[in-house]
């Protein structure tokens, strides 16, 4: 391979261009039809190129988190949210694709555990790791072509991290004359008006608070994905089908529910996007 260096912002970078081989390679045309996703990681590299050169260069990087959710809901509840929020946003957008889910954020200190980490399958990283990974990340999405890295994420306390990294990466590509940017989009983290839309909007209310980190509009919304991850038969089968005093039955209802809850999120988030983008 052959490399040459650019006096950068006092510093020398290098490139490394491609040997004629991969360059060969990175030109072939793609053998057969593309999957249908919008997840990177299921693409081909090959379909992942061929979506970049269509114009789909926003990538949305997510980021959710393990920790306790009271006796009933899976500790990968925000990650099983957005799976489906990160899927319907990014179809919506029509211009966008989603990087792997970011699973593992700040959740307490580990060692004595405080926060979340005082109850067992939380994982915490620290918060130089996950701001270190949402910088990879969004570094690496960047050198292939995405123009904008948007940055969502399901729990309040990732925002910190997230509002940080964009910032520093839009400052750095600016500086560096790079047609990218970095976007923390903290509308997507709304519950409040989530759960206003919920109660006046759609008429579901939970009448009683039972002190559980769960609440209707956060299960009906894990239940699109999948219903076995809020533990839907077995709650049904012990008489605990209720949070906060609202049923979770029929399921049907309640999946309907959270793909209307679901909806409204991403119509909010959407708009604060292409505000953000700037189309």
């Amino acid at each position: 391979m052959r490399a040459f260096g650019i006096l950068l912002a006092g510093s020398l970078l290098t490139t490394v261009l491609p040997s004629s081989g991969a360059a060969q390679e990175l030109d072939a045309p793609r053998p057969i039809d593309a999957l249908n996703s919008v997840w990177i990681e299921e693409l081909t590299w090959m379909e992942v190129r061929d979506e970049i050169q269509a114009g789909k260069t926003t990538a949305i990087i997510s980021t959710g988190g393990i920790e306790p959710n009271g006796p009933y809901v899976a500790t990968g509840k925000h990650n099983y949210v957005l799976m489906s929020a990160c899927d319907l946003l990014a179809r919506e957008l029509g211009d966008a694709l989603c990087a792997p889910i970011v699973k593992l954020v700040p959740e307490g200190r580990i060692d004595p555990p405080s926060g979340h980490m005082q109850y067992p399958g939380t994982i915490s990283v620290r918060q130089e790791t996950f701001e270190a990974i949402l910088e990879d990340v969004g570094r690496s999405l960047a050198a292939h072509g995405f123009t904008d890295i948007v940055y969502i994420g399901d729990s309040g306390g990732n925002a910190r991290g997230q509002q940080a990294v964009a910032a520093k990466l839009t400052e750095e590509w600016a500086a560096a004359g790079r047609d990218a940017r970095a976007h923390h989009i903290g509308e997507f983290y709304n519950y409040a008006e989530i759960e206003r839309y919920m109660e006046e909007d759609l008429g579901y209310e939970q009448p009683v608070d039972e002190g559980l980190h769960d609440n209707l509009y956060i299960t009906s919304i894990m239940m699109v994905t999948d219903p076995t991850v809020v533990r839907y038969d077995q709650r049904v089968a012990a008489g605990k089908a209720t949070i906060n005093g609202a049923s979770i039955e029929p399921k049907e209802e309640i999946i309907e529910l959270g793909r209307k809850l679901l909806q409204y999120r991403i119509d909010l988030t959407e708009a604060a996007i292409r505000e953000a983008r700037g189309r």
